[in-house]
């Protein structure tokens, strides 16, 4: 397989993941927790990084919307940041991956593209580990209260978002990186190598230099002369 068809894989691959891990920014049930009871008292709680909700038995839903930026929770705060990080770079590196593939004409010379195309990977790797650090955090602080004893309130499970989120996040990664790998070979610009082959160099002499040069030849005009009578 030649390397044109590695990068749209690697391209594909990428966007892909990127795709899913923006598909899980709406997404409602980060994390739930059901209250069990009858049939009449049966209710689900759950939230996201937007909204905590409340849903009844009978499908009514009541939402409270978590509208203050500084005054959540500090896991929340860092969630949303790392996650707007990886769209936000992954959208960049979709524009970038365009203009260095070898499939486009724009771009430049092969080598500029190259270049392009690494910065695309980097974009999708650094915006990967954005994202898989933000489900990291978010499901980690559930995970701790789900099996702190001392935690008396409700506690939560890990919803379906997380994982649609940690194989976007995965995705992005290996994409990046498969099309860093195939581009970084190229980066490096071909140096013009110019053979030496030897040539007589010429320094100009100094005025003793010169002026026993002018004697010498002045002696052998003169024995020349004497030679020849």
């Amino acid at each position: 397989m030649n390397s044109m068809n590695l990068e749209i894989i690697a391209l594909v691959v990428e966007f892909c993941g990127w795709v899913l891990v923006c598909c899980t920014l709406p997404i409602d049930y980060w994390k739930s927790a059901s209250l069990d009871g009858n049939i009449i008292t049966t209710a689900v709680l759950w939230s996201n990084l937007w909204k905590s909700c409340f849903t009844d038995s009978t499908g009514v839903t009541d939402c409270r919307d978590l509208s203050s930026i500084l005054g959540q929770e500090r896991h929340i705060q860092a969630c949303r940041g790392l996650m707007i990080c990886c769209v936000t770079l992954g959208f960049f590196g979709a524009i970038f991956a365009l203009f260095g593939m070898r499939c486009t004409r724009i771009g430049g010379t092969d080598t500029t593209k190259a270049k392009i195309a690494c910065v695309a990977g980097g974009c999708y790797i650094v915006g990967g580990l954005c994202s898989l650090s933000a489900y990291s955090l978010y499901a980690n602080r559930i995970t701790a209260i789900f099996f702190d004893p001392t935690y008396m309130d409700q506690k939560y499970e890990l919803g379906s978002p997380l994982f649609i989120g940690w194989s976007g996040s995965v995705l992005c990664i290996v994409g990046g990186s498969i099309f860093c790998l195939i581009n970084g070979k190229d980066t490096k610009s071909k140096r013009n190598i110019y053979s030496y082959t030897g040539g007589s160099s010429y320094i100009t002499p100094n005025r003793k230099t010169q002026r026993s040069m002018r004697e010498y030849r002045s002696q052998s005009k003169v024995f020349d002369r004497d030679a020849y009578v």
